[in-house]
Parts: C-alpha cells; sequence; structure tokens
C-alpha cells in the first residue's frame, strides 16, 4: 500500500446533461493538473431533476450514456482513477434506473460498478418528501475494489446510514478506503453528515472519502456540500464549502493498519443473540 494524493469534485448538478458533463470535465481536469491520481464526482453526477417524466425522457442505458462515455475518454487522457459517485442508468425495461457508481481506470475501462443499495424513501421535518424507489431499482451487492494503493469500498448517500455495510467492506472485503459520494439535503447534511462520516472512519480504522453535491440546483432542491476526506482516526483532513470545486488530501492506506493496531475493534465482533421483540401490548 503507498500514498497517493485524492481530489473531490464538488458540484451543483442541473437538469442539463451537456452542462454537467462540462463542469465535470472542468473541474477533474483541475483535480488532475492539482496532482490527483484519484478523482471522485458526487452521485447523481449527469443529472439532477425530480421530475420522473422528463427524467426518463433523458436518461439512457449504461452502454449509451454520455456523461460515463466523456467520463472514460477523461480518465484515459488525464491518466487517472476516476471515480463517477452516480448516475442515473436505465434498467430492466426502461422504466427504472439504477443509481450506479462506476470506477473508471487510466485506461479507460471500467473495473468495477456499484448500485445504491439503500433507496432514500424519507419525509423531513420540513415537509419535503423522497422516494427514489418510485424511481430507483435497489442494489444488492456490496462492493470493494483494487486500486494501485490498496482496496476501496463503495458506497452512495443514504448507504452512509447503515454501518453493517462498511463493516462488511473493511472486515470481509480487507477495505482501508470507504467512499461515499453523496447528494445530501441541507437539512440532514446540517444535522448529521460530518457525524455519520467521523463515525463509519473511526469504527472501520479506515480513510472515508465523500464528494457532494452543493448549493441549491435548477429543480429547487438544494444540498449540503461539505464534500469531506476523514483519516483513520475520524479527524477531517480536509472539507468544501457549500459551491462547486475541488478539494485535495494525501491518502496514506497504511494509516488504516497503524490506527488498527491501536484499536482493534473492528477484529473483536461476536456473535450474540439477538434480543427478544417486544411482547404485544407492552409499553
Amino acid at each position: 500500500m503507498t500514498a497517493f494524493r485524492a481530489a473531490l469534485v464538488q458540484m451543483t448538478s442541473s437538469r442539463s446533461v451537456a452542462e454537467n458533463i462540462a463542469t465535470m470535465d472542468a473541474l477533474v481536469r483541475e483535480a488532475a493538473a492539482g496532482g490527483a491520481v484519484y478523482v471522485q464526482t458526487p452521485e447523481t453526477t449527469g443529472i439532477m431533476d425530480e421530475d420522473p417524466q422528463r427524467l426518463f425522457e433523458t436518461l439512457t442505458y449504461e452502454d449509451a450514456d454520455p456523461t460515463l462515455a466523456h467520463a472514460r475518454g477523461l480518465a484515459k487522457d488525464l491518466g487517472v482513477h476516476l471515480h463517477i459517485g452516480s448516475l442515473a442508468i436505465k434498467v430492466g425495461d426502461g422504466t427504472k434506473a439504477a443509481n450506479r457508481a462506476f470506477v473508471i481506470a487510466p485506461t479507460g475501462e471500467i473495473v468495477e460498478t456499484y448500485d445504491k443499495i439503500h433507496l432514500f424513501d424519507v419525509q423531513l421535518a420540513d415537509g419535503q418528501v423522497y422516494r427514489e424507489s418510485a424511481r430507483y431499482v435497489a442494489g444488492d451487492r456490496a462492493v470493494v475494489v483494487d486500486l494501485p494503493w490498496g482496496r476501496m469500498g463503495i458506497a452512495i448517500c443514504y448507504d452512509l446510514r447503515f454501518p453493517h455495510l462498511f463493516r462488511a467492506q473493511a472486515l470481509a472485503g480487507g477495505a482501508t478506503m470507504l467512499t461515499v459520494p453523496a447528494a445530501f439535503t441541507r437539512p440532514t447534511g446540517e444535522a448529521h453528515w460530518r457525524t455519520l462520516l467521523q463515525a463509519r472512519a473511526i469504527e472501520n480504522g479506515a480513510w472515508v472519502l465523500a464528494a457532494a453535491q452543493g448549493g441549491l440546483h435548477e429543480n429547487g432542491r438544494e444540498t449540503y456540500g461539505h464534500s469531506l476526506v476523514v483519516d483513520p482516526w475520524g479527524k477531517v483532513v480536509a472539507e468544501a464549502g457549500n459551491e462547486p470545486g475541488v478539494i485535495f488530501a494525501e491518502i496514506d492506506p497504511a494509516a488504516s493498519e497503524e490506527v488498527r493496531g491501536r484499536v482493534p475493534s473492528l477484529f473483536h465482533d461476536r456473535p450474540f443473540v439477538p434480543p427478544s421483540p417486544p411482547r404485544e401490548g407492552a409499553s
């Protein structure tokens, strides 16, 4: 495992795929010019649109997706590992999509994909309602990918609230780096984003890298931003604000092994009998 320079790209994706591709291109090039050899973009890099009919008129299947095609060319042109946080990709009969992440090698080849497992079906206190399951099909496979610097677990946004996913990536999958590209809402981001990312890092003794959407989007949704890199001890080593841009961090996967040696809780999991469910009528 060797150290490397990583960059997180923060965007405010719109309804325009062409506009989002242009923004992604400029920011990824900025990241590569800054010395990054691994670059991560946020969830729904290619398009953000809350209108299902208009969204599905725009979406394509994976082999025809223009954002993915451009990203593959960009990775090859710049010689970087490019992690597209997610794209909405038509699947099946085309009436639903997968929220799919892509890790692209410097050759332009796709080395791994991941479909978001946990879908955001939530009504917030301010009345905002999100029903991802109405548009997306949930994934069913935890993913860890081999990179030149070590093993990296892939997750997306709402997955962050399910610690057992990251535990499996770190313990069974051997990941020393965990990733959570996201589009957190502003209310949930202000309340939970930093705390949850730091918790996942501390629990697993792993680096956590999370590129985010940030700002007021064309569709009226506001996302929190604050892309973060957290070290295995839980320290925030890089953080963005709310605007589009790039942040950098030096990642040393060996630091994960050092932290796990100091606090080896990752390896102290024990099987146990779960508690009985509450009795009917019990208060």
